[in-house]
């Protein structure tokens, strides 16, 4: 038999698998680095596209604050356009209110009983007057009571002039005005 030698064949094929690792090493690192890169890519276009809408949803916050603010500012208005409207029906409606109330007491005030000063505090009339007697007092007291105009009297002051029978008696007086809307649903 003849003696081969087999080793250089051997190396040589040793070499070749190397070599073919080596490429197919090269090519999957190649493989890898283009599927990163297109990875990349995309997931930086989808950053850039999500950038884009956040840009344009925060443009269009910016606007919709903006017509919140002016929305706002238009509510504020009405309000105070709303107020002033109450204000002006409230002095409509309160206006022949004063006529009424004199009106009221010329025609609730008993004979024999006279006003000295009529005085107004908010809603509350202050009177004093004289009267010949107590129970004149009480009459104008019971008459402005059942008046519509009015609310309660309350009696603060009677005072007897003199200790003789003829004497007069000064009083003060407390009575409430009723609002403007209620007596017009009594009517």
């Amino acid at each position: 038999m003849a003696h081969i030698n087999l080793l250089p064949w051997r190396e040589e094929r040793r070499q070749e698998r190397q070599q073919q690792f080596y490429i197919a090493l090269f090519i999957t690192v190649l493989f890898a680095l283009g599927v990163m890169y297109f990875v990349t890519n995309f997931a930086n276009g989808l950053l850039d596209e999500q950038k884009q809408r956040n840009a344009f949803l925060q443009q269009e916050i910016t606007k919709v604050d903006k017509i919140i603010k002016d929305i706002q500012d238009l509510e504020k208005k009405r309000a105070r356009l709303i107020a002033r409207m109450e204000v002006i029906q409230e002095l409509q409606q309160s206006r022949p209110k004063v006529v009424k109330v004199l009106d009221a007491l010329v025609r609730d005030l008993p004979e024999g009983t006279h006003l000295e000063t009529i005085s107004r505090t908010g809603d509350t009339l202050t009177l004093q007057g004289v009267a010949q007697t107590n129970a004149r007092v009480s009459v104008l007291m019971r008459q402005l009571d059942e008046d519509a105009e009015f609310k309660e009297s309350k009696l603060r002051v009677v005072q007897r002039t003199s200790t003789r029978d003829d004497a007069i008696r000064k009083f003060t007086l407390d009575v409430d005005e009723s609002k403007p809307g209620q007596d017009e649903g009594a009517e």
